[in-house]
């Protein structure tokens, strides 16, 4: 089984002793000792002593660290978030799609391929090898990993308030919340995509409908503008989460509250560009900056609904 290949791996003795550790009355060990068929991406040794020095700061600290009492719960869920159900082979690994382990609550990682060795970036969108494929279980299939993944620790609202750049777009959803309810709906579980405008894209905005040369995002944000910003926004959502990978092209896409307007994207030869409902274009200038409830990607342009 998984476990007893772990067990007789000196490599992956850490993860055995975290496993034991996060279990509650033996369930994680028994999950993967049991029928089934799983895939595990299996931390080794020299990771897990990795991730120590990471959390604690300790330029000493090994595995042991890591499991203390207060630790449990996220010692449980990181783990979680290296399982999946069902048997994934490295043949079968796609680039770039989001991959949803079995610690659920909208967790998902994604896997790159093109380069020496596969990689992973987690949720915190660290980067990690995969180092040996395909080791075969009874129940299932281990893939060793040479860092411990991490699952997503922000909201959508969370990255984008700790992001400089998105600064207005923070602000706008602020000012056009009702009751709070924009920034409440992207800061609690969902499957979101949110396509983010940068802060010179609402400056440019402020410009294009305010027709002064001079104006900044802060034009935008007066109360007769409510309305329109609060479209604006919704335009920006989608209900359904989608990675630079997965991005339909060429073909309308519906935002999550925008009614009937829709906009496309296509790939042109410098990246993803999005073509709004007045045909304006946007270039998507960063992909897959990775939240706990859905992805972000960033574009230099605000998209606009159609006129009403």
């Amino acid at each position: 089984t998984i476990v007893e290949i772990a067990a007789g791996n000196e490599n992956l003795s850490s993860l055995v002793a975290a496993l034991q550790f996060a279990s509650e009355n033996g369930d994680l060990v028994g999950l993967l000792s049991g029928p089934g068929a799983f895939t595990v991406f299996a931390p080794t040794n020299a990771a897990f002593d990795a991730l120590a020095r990471e959390l604690t700061g300790d330029p000493q600290a090994t595995a042991a660290a890591l499991l203390v009492p207060a630790n449990r719960p996220l010692v449980r869920d990181v783990l979680r978030y290296h399982a999946l159900v069902g048997e994934v082979f490295a043949a079968q690994l796609r680039s770039g799609r989001a991959i949803e382990p079995a610690l659920g609550s909208g967790s998902f990682f994604k896997v790159e391929l093109g380069g020496a060795r596969p990689e992973i970036v987690d949720g915190r969108g660290r980067r990690t090898g995969i180092v040996a494929t395909d080791i075969d279980a009874t129940n299932g299939v281990v893939h060793l990993l040479d860092r411990v993944i991490l699952p997503a620790d922000v909201s959508i609202v969370q990255l984008a308030a700790g992001a400089p750049q998105f600064s207005s777009l923070v602000a706008a959803l602020q000012f056009a919340s009702v009751d709070g309810d924009l920034v409440r709906a992207l800061s609690g579980p969902g499957t979101f995509t949110v396509l983010a405008p940068t802060n010179a894209a609402f400056d440019a905005l402020a410009r294009e409908l305010t027709h002064d040369p001079q104006a900044t995002a802060a034009a935008l944000l007066v109360p007769a503008n409510r309305a329109l910003v609060r479209a604006v926004l919704q335009y920006h959502v989608l209900g359904a989460r989608a990675l630079r990978a997965e991005v339909p092209l060429g073909k309308p896409i519906d935002p999550l509250l925008a009614g009937t307007a829709s906009f496309v994207v296509n790939a042109r030869s410098a990246g993803l560009v999005v073509t709004d409902a007045r045909h304006r274009d946007a270039n998507v200038v960063a992909t897959d900056l990775f939240a706990n409830n859905g992805v972000v990607h960033a574009i230099d342009r605000v998209i606009l609904p159609p006129a009403h």
